[in-house]
């Protein structure tokens, strides 16, 4: 056996250099670096001798640039992914949060903390923790629950069967998510006789299952046997690239659609048998669907509470929920009929055996009528009125083309984009598994990194921009353009309309109503500046339209800050929302609004 002697470190990096996507092209694209001391000497040194291979990129803050890689690879469709390492201690737990983001939403990275030391010579070491009844605990025991497979790299052997397992994992359809090697300080510096074979090129195809057939007779049965089916179309959609399947599917059978926050995109807007979404966020036109559905059909989702409405919104007496999903945990949810296949394979299979089975037209009238509403919502304000988050959609909407990617993660914009944003095929990204303040302007650079002739805008409150704003300065010093739209409502607007809709007095949300000895005042147009991005400060709509039609030439990110009304919501559409309600309370208020819970909860179907 030819071997070739190299560090830990020197081979991780090599054997990731060499592992390929189903293009042809690296499936770790690059690797996002901060260092310390628990990563400097043993993997920087092997990134740097591997830099012209496969690059480096310095971020500002562990978690934000996890989040560019997330978003990386979830604007890949999951077909390519990225690599993150950090020191010991805070660097790692720093990443914590985003291996969550990640695992919630089934996302691949590969994160590689550094580890204490595998010959605990020097222990305990800066920034180690210590568990008084477990020597084998170190920081790095977080990343456990929050990712699909864990290693501890303590032998430098231990890559050879490591990170076939990580790979393995990233690139499986079913469990697809986070994978962490953390790798112990001293083992990425030892060095070993490594097989030469184990450095040869692969490409890791990803699978298509095929439905078991008694399944898949059953399913045929459902939909024949139904008389207003409703597809609810998921992110598997998009990850099996299944869209034009979806698609050709509705038309052929003639039945409507909605999609979920993951899902969305996967057909465009002006498809007439696209309804728009369901459920918390759902148009009015897609829920009306939903509470006549006598099968609700879904397609790679795993029917979040917002998707159901807290379980209330497919509400026709004796409905039937068929889930046609990847994995067995997701298809057997809520007692769902379950399909476990791949979504475009199942389509295709129960579309030839359904043949010219077709349903009666869904009321187009009613399609048209919710545009109609919406149409009144984007239109801009009067005078000098503050714009509301939906006039800011419109605005957007208008200078946007079928190029666009719109992006979001939390706060008031996700739940108003999903009911308003008329989305182009492949235009839309929302992080909103974990609905995690801070994903929005790392993940737009990571989304522009994926699609670089995609015109990437990222819409943020004051409130997730004061959360995690560090990588704009990375993409400025990248070079890497995409424009924010920065809405100032003073607060979290979108927790402060909930707080108050369940009965509570305004409480810690906005700046005005929180502790303060002095009044916030945030120059938000100053702060971004600093970083080297281009800023615009919009007066009102108008400006804001023409600041986004300059900003589509730009070579950096530009920021586009415009104050809005914190009061309304999205004015249209949407459904209730379980958030439990005090069942005591000294305000009335609360009491009153205790009442409007204990209704809503009698409407939930309660089978798990």
């Amino acid at each position: 056996m030819t071997t070739i002697r190299l560090t830990a470190a020197q081979a991780l990096v090599r054997w990731l250099s060499l592992q390929q996507a189903e293009d042809g092209s690296r499936f770790i694209e690059g690797v996002w670096a901060i260092f310390g001391h628990g990563n400097v000497a043993g993997l920087g040194e092997a990134l740097h001798a591997h830099r012209d291979v496969i690059p480096t990129w310095r971020g500002h803050n562990e978690q934000t640039m996890a989040h560019a890689a997330i978003a990386y690879a979830k604007a890949n469709h999951r077909r390519k992914a990225m690599a993150v390492t950090s020191s010991i201690g805070p660097g790692a737990t720093n990443m914590v949060t985003a291996a969550a983001l990640a695992h919630v939403n089934r996302l691949p990275v590969l994160f590689i903390p550094g580890d204490v030391f595998a010959n605990r010579a020097p222990d305990p070491v800066l920034q180690q923790i210590e568990d008084f009844d477990d020597a084998t605990v170190s920081a790095n025991d977080c990343f456990r629950p929050v990712v699909r497979y864990f290693d501890r790299i303590s032998r430098p052997e231990h890559i050879l069967t490591a990170l076939p397992r990580a790979f393995r994992v990233m690139t499986d359809p079913a469990n697809c998510g986070p994978v962490c090697l953390a790798f112990c300080q001293d083992t990425q510096a030892e060095a070993y006789d490594y097989p030469v074979e184990f450095f040869e090129a692969r490409v890791w195809h990803i699978r298509r299952p095929e439905p078991d057939q008694r399944e898949l007779e059953a399913a045929v049965a459902a939909i024949k046997a139904a008389k207003t089916p409703l597809i609810v179309a998921g992110g598997g959609v998009l990850y099996s690239g299944a869209e034009q399947t979806l698609l050709d599917f509705a038309k052929t059978h003639n039945i409507p659609l909605v999609e979920t926050q993951a899902g969305k995109g996967a057909v465009d807007w002006e498809e007439k048998l696209h309804f728009g979404s369901p459920g918390v966020t759902g148009t009015g036109c897609g829920n009306e669907l939903a509470a006549k559905a006598d099968l609700v059909i879904g397609v790679g989702t795993r029917f979040q509470d917002f998707t159901t409405g807290s379980w209330t919104v497919f509400s026709a007496p004796n409905r039937k929920l068929l889930s046609i999903n990847i994995h067995g945990y997701d298809a057997a949810k809520r007692g769902a009929q379950g399909l476990v296949a791949d979504a475009k394979v199942a389509l295709e299979k129960i579309s030839a055996a359904l043949g010219a089975k077709r349903f009666a037209d869904p009321d187009f009238g009613a399609r048209t009528k919710w545009f109609a509403t919406t149409d009144a919502l984007f239109a801009a304000p009067k005078g000098n009125d503050l714009p509301t988050d939906a006039q800011v959609i419109g605005a957007v909407d208008r200078v946007s083309g079928k190029n666009s990617v719109i992006m979001s993660a939390a706060g008031t914009m996700p739940g108003a984009l999903h009911v308003l944003w008329r989305a182009a095929q492949g235009g839309y990204h929302m992080e909103y598994g974990f609905s995690c303040m801070g994903y929005e302007v790392a993940g737009a650079m990571g989304i522009k990194m994926a699609l670089p002739q995609r015109d990437v805008v990222c819409f943020v409150g004051d409130g997730s921009y004061m959360m995690a704003n560090s990588e704009l300065a990375t993409a400025v010093m990248m070079a890497i353009p995409f424009t924010v739209v920065l809405t100032d409502n003073r607060g979290y607007g979108c927790i402060n309309r909930l707080q108050k809709g369940t009965g509570g007095a305004p409480f810690n949300n906005m700046l005005d109503d929180s502790y303060h000895v002095n009044a916030a005042n945030i120059d938000f147009v100053a702060h971004a500046r600093s970083m080297g991005a281009n800023v615009v400060k919009a007066a009102g709509i108008g400006e804001l339209e023409a600041a986004m039609q300059a900003a589509k030439s730009a070579t950096i990110p530009t920021v586009i800050v415009i104050d809005t009304d914190a009061g309304p919501g999205t004015g249209a559409g949407g459904t209730w929302w379980d958030v439990a309600v005090p069942e005591v309370s000294t305000r009335r208020e609360v009491n009153e609004a205790r009442k409007g819970y204990e209704a809503g909860t009698k409407a939930q179907w309660l089978v798990n």
